[in-house]
């Protein structure tokens, strides 16, 4: 079972939704379980789905396999180490790109661990912490039958856990997983959210990239 922490806004209920097309049952947590509930049923209205369920986000981390954040940056930490216990021993997926907006600009933040996924290792010693989805168009993954083109970079200082998530992101149609190496690599990767999002700014569009010549 799979939950996404936080997985009421767009990327958490956009993986819920693609996730649920595959075939797994999806816990959608937050901090408000009315709110994670309505989620769970709009999305299992759109692909005519029960796969996807709402809960808190504690609830969500006891009962997940494989734990998804994809909460604002600024309640990462006091969430995880609230959740700490729940969240031993699974893989733990951080999509969060820590930012900030000035005029309209995304502005990657600095992190002292060095991203918001070194963080969440730092927090998580004995999960198996993974970064990942953070070049992903959130737009177009609730878009049931959007063909998402993009690579999405993994990685992780776990290589069994890095593997699954691969797997995961390549159950997305038209995504490919590339591996992009041991976790402190994931600094680079949450920095090109910002990159991204200035361009869809610009050019109004939705985004992603794609890694030539492997």
């Amino acid at each position: 079972m799979i939950s996404i922490l936080g997985g009421t806004g767009p990327e958490g209920q956009g993986l819920a939704l693609r996730f649920a097309q595959a075939g797994y049952s999806v816990i959608i947590g937050s901090r408000d379980e009315d709110r994670a509930k309505q989620a769970a049923k709009d999305i299992g209205v759109l692909i005519n789905s029960d796969l996807v369920t709402g809960n808190s986000n504690k609830e969500a981390a006891e009962f997940g396999s494989t734990v998804f954040i994809s909460l604002p940056y600024v309640a990462q930490r006091e969430t995880l180490l609230e959740l700490r216990p729940s969240l031993e021993g699974k893989t733990v997926v951080d999509v969060i790109a820590p930012l900030v907006f000035h005029k309209g600009v995304a502005q990657a933040v600095q992190v002292e661990e060095g991203s918001a996924a070194e963080q969440a290792q730092q927090i998580l010693p004995l999960a198996h912490v993974v970064g990942a989805f953070h070049s992903i168009s959130a737009r177009d993954l609730i878009i049931p039958d959007k063909l998402i083109d993009c690579d999405v970079v993994v990685c992780s200082d776990d290589d069994s856990a890095k593997t699954e998530v691969m797997k995961l992101a390549e159950l997305i149609k038209g995504v490919r997983a590339v591996d992009g190496g041991g976790l402190q690599s994931s600094r680079y990767v949450e920095g090109l959210t910002a990159l991204l999002l200035n361009v869809n700014r610009i050019y109004k569009g939705h985004s992603m990239i794609k890694i030539m010549g492997i």
